[in-house]
């Protein structure tokens, strides 16, 4: 094993966290935020799907992008970029510029996002086994790390501002000195660039819906998963809010053991059984008589749920001959579901009850394990028959 490619192992890693970390940053601090520009909770919304929308904006985009000139060129510029529109966000004086940078740390993230995974993809060819799992498991690893730091934060009186500001300017330099770590893609054959103009593969779409589910679960369990603990069963605030950290516990776990997992029993068997484990746990979790069970559930639930997206961005990475634009499609129409999962859920609980619209988690689980029986019985080949060296040279 070259030590290129064990440095483009790593620093694929180390960019999920960082990720993890900026965007858990300013999730974390929200609170913080509404203090210092005295916000409306409406006016949060406002932001965040400003926020949402700048990302989702430039992950359709990042298609033609990706297939001219792949993501370590990307990641390059898009890392960077994404810490500046962190700082842009800490030192907003007032709502419309608060806005404006939301909306261009959005789009930066979402560069990063779509690039991230194609660089995980090339990695995990080159290394000839799976690898997926593991970097989303440093995105958990940054999102942790944010709440830990954020806990902190707030136990030492850091304003909103200066905390994500030291955020901000902690991750710029060591984005810049990661890019040099990323490893080119393949070339792309002659003909892929026009192909990549017309229809991809049905596969690649297959995917998209299975993660549209997945990230559908995972916005509801973040956005409402709080307030049922709290409104539903009784639980006291500080109970409540156990909810989500148990869910991500539990989605860190399963994307840590999650590649060998795939070695065995493969993408199609994995996929399926995530999804009967998705529907089966979020049930016991509306079922449950105490708030205690609830969260017990959730741990259950992050461990279902956690390692579709790892997995359809992987498998969506070997559709093509070059993993980008394939992982930007899939990735678009996943996040799609992060943003309209949470809109559907209150407009459902305002026609019927919370726990009855929480009910869509049971529904998506399911339509996850039935997607996944359409998937081939046998993936396309992940793994390159040359002897690693020869595909990273390949790829340089």
């Amino acid at each position: 094993m070259t030590r290129e490619l064990r440095s483009a192992r790593y620093g694929a890693v180390l960019t999920f966290v960082l990720a993890g970390l900026m965007v858990g940053t300013m999730t974390v601090r929200i609170p913080a935020l509404t203090d210092k520009l005295g916000l409306s909770e409406a006016t949060v919304g406002t932001i965040l799907l400003a926020w949402g929308l700048g990302a989702l904006v430039t992950m359709q985009s990042m298609r033609r992008v990706m297939a001219r000139v792949g993501s370590r060129a990307v990641l390059r510029a898009g890392g960077p970029l994404t810490a500046l529109g962190l700082l842009g966000v800490a030192l907003a004086p007032d709502l419309p510029l608060l806005l404006v940078a939301a909306t261009l740390f959005g789009m930066a993230f979402g560069t990063v996002d779509v690039a991230m995974n194609a660089q995980g993809s090339a990695v995990e060819q080159a290394y000839g086994r799976p690898l997926m799992n593991g970097m989303h498991a440093g995105w958990c690893v940054g999102a942790i790390g944010a709440g830990g730091l954020g806990s902190l934060a707030i136990a030492a009186g850091l304003p909103f501002t200066v905390h994500v500001t030291l955020i901000a300017l902690v991750s710029l330099p060591v984005l810049v000195l990661v890019g040099r770590t990323y490893l080119p893609e393949s070339p792309a054959v002659a003909g892929d660039e026009a192909g990549e103009r017309r229809r991809l593969p049905a596969i690649v779409y297959l995917l998209g819906a299975i993660m549209f589910f997945a990230f559908m679960v995972e916005g509801t369990v973040a956005d409402w998963n709080g307030l049922y603990m709290r409104d539903e069963l009784g639980a006291p605030e500080a109970v409540a809010a156990l909810g989500y950290p148990v869910f991500e516990a539990g989605m860190l776990i399963a994307r840590l053991t999650g590649d060998r997992l795939r070695v065995r029993f493969g993408v199609r068997g994995m996929l399926t059984v995530s999804g009967v484990a998705t529907a089966g746990f979020f049930a016991i979790v509306l079922l449950a008589p105490a708030a205690t069970v609830a969260v017990s559930a959730m741990f259950f639930v992050g461990l279902g749920v956690a390692t579709i997206s790892p997995l359809t961005l992987s498998l969506a990475g070997t559709a093509t001959g070059t993993p980008g634009p394939a992982i930007a499609q899939a990735g678009a129409m996943g996040y799609a579901g992060l943003l309209l999962g949470p809109v559907v859920i209150g407009f459902l609980s305002d026609a019927t009850s919370l726990r009855t619209a929480l009910g869509i988690g049971v529904v998506l689980g399911v339509l996850i394990a039935l997607s996944a029986r359409l998937l081939p019985r046998h993936e396309p080949a992940t793994i390159s028959p040359l002897p690693v060296r020869e595909r990273v040279e390949a790829a340089a």
